[in-house]
């Protein structure tokens, strides 16, 4: 990374000045932006940084960090929790939630870092004409209704999402949400915001943290039984880079803090429905919130 940025409320004596630090991320826009963020903040407070964002699928990113050939990334607590420690029932307070997966992956060379408000999990979502139609708030509405009214409930959802346990079968499960599976239809997600805010689907499966919800103007359902796990984003620190440049944490802390779901949506929009790059993105933010220069 070559960005040309000063210590604002972070960095100040560039407390990473003589580090070589490789921030790595996934190929999904929040992931490239919050990679972004994370360079461009180690750059301010004095490293010289390697850009390894963009590595396709979950695994490459974390395994890289774990190698030792990153050294650092924002990664999610219930994929870690559930898909790299190998649990099958998430905990549904996310601090816990997060403590957990720290506690785990010391095991593994790999510190977490306090965790953000940003929690990018599922939902199903509808389009406002039909939220005045129907008046669902919840996923239990959803279930009341699918039940009352069997033709009204059509879902759009992707086919990960269909098959995996805390997905399309789990919910339908916690829920009793009895829906025919000839009113199910799997396609890509771009497609299923697209056919939600149509009405083509009456639910369309979507991401908490997408941009395209507020941009289409989509009304999310609450998980009021509190079924999907949280993904709550935060640092993964290789602990062996962490102890040689411990002011790692006084760097991200601050940063990781601002995020939320408002926040993300709000970057991810800027990428996905304004089609801006995704690392200017993550730099307008931290110039706008006064975290670097």
């Amino acid at each position: 990374m070559a960005d040309d940025v000063e210590p604002g409320s972070i960095g100040r004596g560039e407390p990473l000045k003589g580090a070589h630090l490789t921030v790595t991320s996934k190929s999904f826009t929040e992931s490239l932006v919050m990679g972004a963020i994370m360079g461009i903040a180690f750059q301010a407070a004095g490293a010289d940084v390697l850009d390894r964002t963009g590595i396709q699928g979950s695994i490459g990113g974390r395994e890289a960090v774990l190698k030792g050939d990153a050294d650092a990334m924002y990664e999610y607590t219930g994929t870690a929790w559930i898909t790299y420690q190998g649990n099958s029932e998430p905990i549904t307070d996310p601090y816990r939630q997060w403590e957990a997966v720290r506690d785990a992956d010391l095991r593994n060379g790999l510190t977490w870092l306090p965790p953000s408000r940003l929690n990018n999990t599922y939902a199903l979502a509808m389009n406002r004409a039909n939220f005045k139609k129907y008046g669902t708030k919840t996923l239990s509405d959803v279930a009341v209704l699918a039940k009352r009214d069997p033709g009204a409930v059509t879902l759009c959802v992707e086919g990960e999402f269909a098959n995996r346990a805390d997905g399309l079968p789990g919910m339908r499960r916690a829920y009793g949400m009895d829906v025919p599976s000839g009113r199910i239809t799997q396609m890509d997600t771009g497609i299923i915001y697209t056919q939600a805010a149509k009405g083509s689907c009456v639910y369309g499966e979507v991401f908490t943290t997408d941009g395209r919800i507020t941009s289409m103007d989509l009304v999310v359902m609450d998980d009021d039984k509190k079924f999907f796990p949280n993904y709550n984003a935060a640092p993964e620190i290789n602990t062996e880079t962490l102890k040689k440049w411990p002011a790692i944490a006084e760097v991200l802390n601050p940063i990781t803090e601002k995020l939320d779901n408002t926040v993300a949506q709000e970057l991810n929009a800027k990428v996905d429905v304004e089609g801006e790059d995704p690392h200017q993105v993550g730099l307008d933010w931290l110039k706008k919130e006064g975290f670097v220069k």
